[in-house]
């Protein structure tokens, strides 16, 4: 008789991987489900073993943050929602650096290969509320211009969360959107005044996410 999974306990290997990722634990079979009140069988049971948990991994960090964008509440302005998205994107990053790390590793196939539109969509969504509104101008493609602001948040968020930069670094987040944004037809005060308000939205990383250099030159 074949045993009913439980997604309890999918849920919970995938929050005890996440979590020592954070914590920067050595993720392997046994240090897994140590002290977790399952076998190492569970692994195989929900994920066929460890490379089918980081690809539920790599999924469920897609999962999060579409849903963390998804709660970002629109406001009347689209150009400082567009930003404002960014800010989460990154936000998202500066959390959990290393599921972040996770979601791009190409060396595993997502659960479901439509999960990074999710989070293209939601920045497709206002650049076309932006173009009716006519902060953009008709001729914009609403793909490209949004695949270019999430290739601006990607960037500041590998190079702070996960490479070199420091935290002050983020603040390159204003003149790059409105550079972009007014190429694309926007009026150049308004929208910098537009990604101000939105790029603020930018939440402080908690301690433990933050790099040594960057608590250095904090320090000084």
């Amino acid at each position: 008789m074949t045993r009913t999974k439980d997604p309890a306990v999918r849920s919970l290997l995938l929050d005890r991987a996440a979590q020592m990722l954070r914590t920067r634990q050595p993720v392997t079979l046994r240090t897994l489900v140590a002290g977790s009140g399952v076998s190492t069988m569970a692994v195989y049971t929900y994920f066929r073993g460890m490379d089918g948990l980081w690809r539920a991994l790599r999924q469920e960090g897609f999962i999060r943050l579409t849903a963390k964008l998804a709660a970002v509440r629109m406001s009347t302005d689209p150009v400082r929602d567009l930003a404002a998205l960014g800010a989460t994107y990154v936000s998202n990053a500066l959390e959990s650096p290393d599921l972040y790390r996770v979601m791009f590793d190409v060396g595993f196939d997502l659960e479901d290969a439509g999960a990074a539109d999710e989070t293209l969509h939601c920045l497709v969504s206002a650049t076309e509320r932006a173009k009716a509104d006519d902060r953009f101008g008709s001729e914009v493609d609403a793909l490209e211009l949004a695949t270019q602001s999430w290739t601006i948040g990607h960037g500041l968020a590998s190079l702070v969360a996960t490479g070199p930069l420091p935290h002050q670094a983020l603040a390159h987040g204003v003149p790059l959107l409105t550079a972009l944004f007014t190429g694309a037809g926007d009026e150049p005060g308004r929208c910098r005044r537009s990604v101000e308000q939105g790029w603020g939205q930018l939440a402080t990383p908690p301690p433990e996410s933050i790099s040594p250099s960057d608590r250095r030159n904090r320090a000084r």
